[in-house]
C-alpha cells in the first residue's frame, strides 16, 4: 500500500441542484431518451454479484413496473445459501485491503461515484426509478440524482471532519490521539424500494469508514440499486467490498445475522420488520465477536399541525405536497392533518379540495402526472383496505377513495374527515395516498397539541403552521418527542442531506441522522492512543515519599 506523503483537503461540497425538466428542456429531452432506451430495452437481467463476479443462481425473480404490471423491469437471480456465504467470506477477505487503503483513495472512490450519478448516469438512473418504482420526473430528480450525489459528497466531508475530531489536552511528554476503525466484521444494508439514495447511503456510510458490506436491496428497487452497484464498481470500489445480493429478505437477512462475524445491521424499512431483526440479533448475542450496532429508519405517522393564526393558503399547498407527493410512499409523508375550526370553515377546507381535485393520476412516463402507481399489489390492497375501515369507522370521504388496479396500481388522492382522532387511520401507518383530517376548536389547541403527541406509536416527522412565533414555540415544546425532523410553516417532507440531518426515535428508528456526520460514528469503533516520549526512572508517587 502506497504511503500518503501528505494531508489532504476533501473539495468543498454544494448540494446538487435540481434540474427542473420543464418542457422543452435539456434535460427533458435527455430523461425522455432514456426512458425511451430503457423501454427498448427491457426486461433487464440482473445477478448477483460476489467479489465482483456475476452469479447467477437460477432462481428467478421479477421486479413489476407498478403503473403497468403486465411488464417488468427485470428479472432478477436471488441469492441462495450459499452466494450468500461466499459473499460473507469474500467480504471479510477483502477487508483488511479496504481498511489500510489510504483515506484519500476511499474518498477519491465515492466523490467519483457522486459525479458518475450527477452526470454520466443521471438520466439512466432517474429512468430506472421513475419505472421500477413509480415516481415522477421531479420525485426521481430529487432521489436518484440530488439525493443520491449528496449523500456521496457530504458524506466524504463529514468523514474528513470526523477523523479530525481528537483529544484536545495532551499532558508533558505525551501525544494523545484517537483512531475511527472499522468495525469487526461486516455490516448488512437492507435497503427499501422507495428511495434509490437511501440504497446507496445504507451501502456507501458504512464503507466509506472502512466497513465490508453485503448489500439485500428491496425486491421493487432492485434494478436502480443494481446500476448504483455498478456505478460503485465503476468509480473504482475494490471487488468483494461491497457484495450485491437481492434474494429472499427472510433467508438472505436470516443468514447474515447468524455469523459470527456478523457487525451491524443498517436498515430502512417496516418498523414490523425492523423490531423482528432486532429480536433476532438479540436471540444471538452470545454467538457474535462482538455487540452488533443496529441503526434503523422505520415508519412514520407524520403530522401538521394548523393553527388559527397560519397563513391558509400556505398551509394548503404545503399539506397538498406533504400528502401526496410519491403517492404517500414516503417515511416522512404526512398523514394527519390537525386544523383550527376557524381556519377550516374560512377556507381552508374549500381550498384543499379544489388543490387535490386538480391532482393528475398517472403513468410516470406522462410528464403532466403529479401522482404515479403505488408500489405494488400489497400496497395497493392494503391502501383500499385503510379507506374501507375508515367508511366503516363513520369518517367522511371528502374527495378520492377510488382506485384501479386493472393495468397499473392506481389510487386516488383521498382526504378523510373524522370526528375521531383515534381512529385506525390516525393510528396505522398506511404508506399510501390517505390523509386523515381532524378539526379542532380553536380553544382546544394546547389540548390538540397532547393528542398529536400520544396518538401514534412514530416520530419521525411532524409541521407547525402558525404566524405567531409564541404559538410556534409553544407548539415546538409540547410536540418535542413527536418528530425527529419538525418544521415551522412548511411541509413534513423533502429533508436535505447537509441542512436537515434525518431521522426519528419512539418507532421510526435509532434517529442516527442520515445525512449528518452522526450516522458516521454508529460505523467505527473509536481506538485512543497515548505514547509517552520521556520515561519512567522510579515507580513510586510523590505522595510516597518521607
Amino acid at each position: 500500500m502506497n504511503a500518503q506523503l501528505a494531508t489532504f483537503k476533501t473539495p468543498a461540497v454544494e448540494n446538487e441542484p435540481m434540474r427542473s425538466y420543464a418542457p422543452g428542456s435539456e434535460e427533458r429531452r435527455g430523461l425522455e431518451a432514456a426512458l425511451k432506451q430503457l423501454e427498448q430495452e427491457l426486461p433487464f437481467e440482473v445477478p448477483c454479484f460476489v467479489n465482483g463476479k456475476p452469479i447467477k443462481t437460477g432462481k428467478l425473480a421479477k421486479q413489476p413496473i407498478p403503473d403497468s404490471h403486465a411488464r417488468h423491469l427485470c428479472v432478477y437471480h436471488e441469492a441462495d445459501t450459499a452466494t450468500v456465504s461466499a459473499a460473507i467470506d469474500g467480504a471479510l477477505a477483502a477487508k483488511n485491503e479496504w481498511e489500510a487503503l489510504p483515506w484519500s483513495d476511499r474518498a477519491a472512490i465515492f466523490l467519483k461515484a457522486a459525479d458518475l450519478v450527477s452526470g454520466k448516469y443521471r438520466y439512466r438512473l432517474i429512468a430506472a426509478t421513475m419505472l421500477g418504482q413509480g415516481k415522477n420526473a421531479w420525485q426521481a430528480e430529487i432521489d436518484a440524482a440530488a439525493e443520491l450525489s449528496d449523500f456521496l459528497r457530504f458524506g466524504v466531508k463529514y468523514v474528513e471532519e470526523l477523523y479530525q475530531q481528537q483529544p484536545v489536552k495532551n499532558s508533558k511528554g505525551a501525544w494523545n490521539r484517537v483512531e475511527y476503525r472499522p468495525l469487526e466484521g461486516f455490516v448488512l444494508a437492507v435497503s427499501p424500494f422507495n428511495f434509490t439514495a437511501i440504497g446507496g447511503n445504507l451501502v456507501g456510510a458504512p464503507a466509506l469508514v472502512g466497513n465490508v458490506v453485503l448489500w439485500k436491496p428491496s425486491p421493487m428497487a432492485t434494478y436502480a440499486n443494481y446500476l448504483t452497484y455498478q456505478i460503485l464498481v465503476e468509480a473504482g470500489i475494490p471487488p468483494g467490498v461491497v457484495q450485491f445480493i437481492p434474494g429472499p429478505p427472510p433467508e438472505v437477512v436470516q443468514q447474515c445475522i447468524s455469523h459470527r462475524e456478523f457487525a451491524a445491521l443498517h436498515f430502512t424499512g417496516s418498523t414490523h420488520v425492523f423490531r423482528t431483526l432486532w429480536k433476532n440479533i438479540a436471540a444471538n448475542l452470545d454467538n457474535y465477536r462482538g455487540y452488533p450496532r443496529i441503526v434503523g429508519e422505520t415508519g412514520g405517522k407524520n403530522f401538521h399541525v394548523v393553527h388559527e393564526s397560519a397563513e391558509l393558503t400556505n398551509a394548503v399547498m404545503q399539506t397538498v405536497r406533504g400528502a401526496f407527493e410519491y403517492q404517500g410512499q414516503k417515511c416522512s409523508a404526512l398523514s394527519r392533518l390537525y386544523v383550527s375550526s376557524s381556519l377550516w370553515a374560512s377556507g381552508f377546507k374549500d381550498k384543499l379540495l379544489q388543490e387535490v381535485a386538480k391532482i393528475k393520476v398517472g403513468p410516470v412516463t406522462d410528464f403532466s402526472a403529479f401522482m404515479g402507481p403505488v408500489i405494488g399489489k400489497p400496497a395497493f390492497d392494503r391502501i383500499v383496505g385503510y379507506i374501507q375501515k375508515a367508511k366503516e369507522a363513520g369518517g367522511e370521504i371528502l374527495i378520492g377513495g377510488g382506485a384501479d388496479d386493472s393495468t397499473g396500481y392506481f389510487v386516488q388522492p383521498t382526504v378523510i374527515l373524522s370526528k375521531d382522532p383515534g381512529s385506525i387511520t390516525f393510528v396505522e401507518e398506511i404508506f399510501g395516498p390517505v390523509l386523515s383530517v381532524y378539526v379542532f376548536d380553536d380553544k382546544d389547541f394546547d389540548a390538540t397539541l397532547d393528542l398529536v403527541d400520544s396518538t401514534s406509536i412514530y416520530g419521525l416527522t411532524g409541521s407547525i403552521f402558525a404566524s405567531d412565533r409564541s404559538t410556534l414555540l409553544r407548539a415546538a415544546n409540547r410536540l418535542r418527542n413527536a418528530a425527529g425532523n419538525v418544521y415551522y410553516n412548511e411541509k413534513c417532507t423533502g429533508a436535505v442531506v447537509g441542512q436537515q440531518p434525518f431521522g426519528g426515535a419512539r418507532a421510526s428508528g435509532t434517529n442516527d441522522k442520515a445525512g449528518s456526520m452522526s450516522i458516521f460514528y454508529r460505523f467505527v469503533s473509536a481506538r485512543s492512543i497515548k505514547e509517552n516520549f520521556v520515561g519512567l526512572e522510579d515507580f513510586a508517587y510523590p505522595s510516597n515519599l518521607v
